[in-house]
């Protein structure tokens, strides 16, 4: 079975014991996301704009 760690710069760093997506064959398993901005680690404000952060965050795990 092929298991390949998945992450990028352009996401918040995992915080803890786990990974931003895992792939295992043709699955990929994507983590969580909060609010933060990946620059600066601190989270947004606004739900808006937190919505906003977490899709942008999401899409940039799944996109590496």
């Amino acid at each position: 079975m092929s298991k390949t760690i998945i992450s990028t710069e352009h996401a918040p760093a995992a915080i803890g014991t786990y990974s931003q997506a895992v792939r295992v064959e043709n699955t990929v398993y994507v983590s969580g996301q909060i609010p933060l901005n990946p620059t600066t680690m601190e989270m947004v404000e606004g739900f808006e704009q937190q919505a906003v952060q977490v899709f942008e965050n999401l899409t940039a795990v799944i996109e590496a």
